[in-house]
């Protein structure tokens, strides 16, 4: 399985930006179809909300292949 860290340094992201930031989609509109094609799950469990809120912590998985792990980016001193 291929996986991916998203850092973000913002309370959350949309979850068709997580996949575009990754690569695995070339524009907010693929993935949003990617999305609504019912084969991205968050924290284990099938989502259909295209601009869910993804915070740190939470994990996106693109069936069996894909592992995205979203992360906090390091406070700024």
């Amino acid at each position: 399985m291929q996986t991916f860290e998203v850092e973000i340094s913002t309370e959350y992201i949309a979850l068709c930006d997580v996949l575009k930031i990754t690569g695995l989609v070339d524009s907010g509109g693929a993935g949003k179809a990617m999305v609504a094609s019912g084969i991205v799950m968050v924290n284990g469990v099938q989502e259909l909300r295209k601009t869910n809120k993804i915070r740190p912590g939470m994990q996106v998985q693109v069936e069996d292949q894909v592992l995205i792990q979203v992360v906090a980016a390091p406070a700024e001193e």
